[in-house]
């Protein structure tokens, strides 16, 4: 697999977990399509704005929730709505913006939060894709399941093998390469030497919002 011209390795460095894990939640729940709307929780994470940015690429309409008054901050192919989850119902919302039907899709990044909110804005058939989790238990309406025929999707990349990895990733390159897709901003701040990689673990593991990259010392500007 070869990386598209346009990208710096930096930025495809970047690229990473977020990307491999919307693109994996699509693959297993069905890739959006133009008919389609899709509701990302958490619309403003790493994973949420990989979810965004791939949805709208596929033509999909994309709603975004937020937990606090707070406009997308990402890159899309088309406009996104955003619901402050702190001032409306989002499941209310979401049937308001989509006519009553719904959505076709929630990508929920949070997971347990806005377990009930997803549910509850599911169109029939809909699909729930779930990457994450707060609280381990979450009440289970199985009668308004099994009558939405809805499908609920885990995905969890720390279980896909390197190859599966590369797959993923390879059906991402045509995205990347026609500027649909685009690679998430690397600030100076957040690129770190070998020698210090220490801190660079660190700030992963504090929940940096950033993209952190590793540099040979060599390679530092």
């Amino acid at each position: 697999m070869k990386k598209p011209k346009n990208l710096p390795w930096d930025e495809a460095a970047g690229i990473g977990v977020p990307f491999v894990t919307a693109m994996e939640g699509f693959r297993r729940a069905g890739m959006p399509s133009r008919d389609e709307t899709v509701l990302v929780m958490g619309v403003n994470g790493k994973v949420g704005q990989a979810a965004v940015q791939i949805a709208s690429w596929r033509g999909a309409r994309v709603i975004g929730v937020v937990r606090k008054s707070e406009p997308y901050e990402g890159h899309a192919n088309s406009r996104v709505d955003v619901i402050d989850a702190s001032a409306t119902d989002a499941a209310t919302r979401v049937r308001e913006l989509t006519d009553g039907k719904g959505a076709d899709i929630v990508f929920n990044t949070v997971g347990d939060p806005y377990f009930q909110a997803a549910h509850q804005s599911l169109a029939l058939r809909g699909r729930q894709i779930l990457i994450a989790a707060i609280e381990r238990i979450v009440q289970f309406n199985i009668l308004e399941f099994y009558r939405g025929q809805h499908t609920y999707v885990g995905v969890d990349t720390l279980g896909l093998s390197s190859v599966a990895t590369g797959a993923v990733l390879k059906e991402l390159v045509p995205g990347f390469a026609s500027g649909h897709l685009k690679p998430f901003p690397i600030l100076p701040r957040a690129i770190y030497s070998l020698e210090n990689a220490k801190s660079a673990f660190v700030a992963v593991a504090g929940s940096s919002r950033d993209r952190v990259i590793l540099r040979p010392a060599q390679a530092q500007q």
